[in-house]
C-alpha cells in the first residue's frame, strides 16, 4: 500500500511538472510594429494575444511597442527596439500577484474572432431616438458614474466649424451648467460648485445654431453608497499594482469599469489609454468593440 501511495505521488508531483512547464510568462494585450517571437528556430511575426514562455525571444522593432502582461497579473509596457530574452523582461516586473489577470483575460475574450462574431449575430447597436439629425452620446439613457471626472463623447455631425451646446440640469430640468466647444466630447467635473450638490444631473448636447438638433437627456447618477463601497474594495486591490500612470494599465482599468458596468467611467480610461499612446492601434479598436458591443453607437 505503501509502494501505491509513493508512486501515486510521484505521479502527481511529475503532473505538477509538466503543467508548470507548459505556462506562459507573458501574454501580449497590445503590439504595435516590427515584432517578431522565436519560440524554436525560426522567427515569426507577433501578435496581439500571443503568450510568451520563458525560454522564448523577442525581436522588437524600432518605433514599436509591447503591452505585456505578466502570468502574475503584473503589467509591463515595453518600447525599447533590440533582442531580448522574454526571461528577461520577467525579471523587470516586480514579483507577486495581482488581479489584474482577471481583467486582462475579460478584455482578451471581447477581443476573439469569437467575440466579434457574436456581436454581429446580434441585433446590434440601437441608434437612440427619432430623426436623422439627433446626436448620439456614448452612453446609455441612464448611467452611474464612479469617478469624480469623466468623459462623455458624442457623435460629430457633418459640416465643418459646428459649435456644440452642452447643457447639465437637475431633475426638475433647471439648467445648470451651460459650455459651448468645438469638440465632440466633454470632461464632466462633478465637483464643480455649480453641480456637485445634485446626485442626478441630466447631460444634453445641442448644436449652438440650432438647439432643436440635439441628443437626448442623459441621466447622470453618483454611484450609491453601497454599490460604491464595493468597487471601492475591487479597485483598491487592483490598484495596489497598477498606479503607475500608463497606456496598459489604463486599458485594464476599463476592463475592470465595463466589468463592474460602469461604461462612462470605462469610456473614459480607453480615451487615456488612447491619448497615453496614440500610436498604438490595438487600444482604438478595443475601444470601437466597447462602444458597439455595448450599444453606445450604431455600427457604420
Amino acid at each position: 500500500m505503501k509502494r501505491i501511495s509513493l508512486i501515486m505521488t510521484i505521479a502527481l508531483l511529475a503532473i505538477g511538472t509538466i503543467t508548470y512547464g507548459q505556462g506562459y510568462t507573458f501574454r501580449v494585450l497590445a503590439n504595435k510594429g516590427t515584432n517578431q517571437i522565436k519560440s524554436g528556430s525560426e522567427w515569426v511575426q507577433l501578435k496581439t494575444g500571443a503568450t510568451l514562455k520563458s525560454n522564448d525571444e523577442i525581436k522588437v522593432g524600432e518605433a514599436a511597442y509591447l503591452g505585456l502582461m505578466h502570468s502574475g497579473g503584473k503589467t509591463l509596457e515595453w518600447r525599447e527596439a533590440g533582442t531580448f530574452k522574454v526571461s528577461d523582461l520577467a525579471n523587470k516586473v516586480p514579483a507577486g500577484k495581482s488581479v489584474g489577470a482577471k481583467y486582462a483575460d475579460f478584455l482578451a475574450s471581447k477581443m476573439t474572432a469569437e467575440a466579434k462574431k457574436n456581436r454581429l449575430s446580434a441585433t446590434g447597436a440601437v441608434h437612440r431616438g427619432a430623426g436623422d439629425e439627433e446626436i448620439n452620446v456614448y452612453a446609455p439613457n441612464s448611467v452611474q458614474v464612479y469617478n469624480q471626472v469623466a468623459i462623455l463623447r458624442w457623435d460629430a455631425l457633418e459640416g465643418d466649424g459646428i459649435t456644440y451646446k452642452v447643457q447639465l440640469s437637475n431633475m426638475f430640468e433647471d439648467v445648470l451648467l451651460s459650455e459651448e466647444t468645438n469638440n465632440t466630447f466633454y470632461e464632466l467635473d462633478l465637483t464643480d460648485p455649480k453641480i456637485k450638490d445634485s446626485s442626478i444631473l441630466l447631460f444634453s448636447v445641442s448644436t449652438s445654431e440650432d438647439e432643436d438638433i440635439k441628443s437626448q437627456s442623459i441621466a447622470i447618477r453618483k454611484l450609491e453608497t453601497d454599490d460604491k463601497q464595493k468597487v471601492d474594495s475591487g479597485l483598491g486591490e487592483l490598484m495596489t499594482d497598477i498606479e503607475e500612470e500608463s497606456a496598459l494599465n489604463k486599458y485594464i482599468l476599463a476592463g475592470f469599469y465595463e466589468e463592474n458596468n460602469l461604461l462612462i467611467d470605462a469610456l473614459t480610461n480607453y480615451e487615456k489609454a488612447i491619448e497615453l499612446a496614440p500610436e498604438v492601434e490595438t487600444f482604438k479598436e478595443a475601444y470601437e468593440e466597447f462602444l458597439l458591443r455595448n450599444q453606445l453607437k450604431s455600427a457604420n
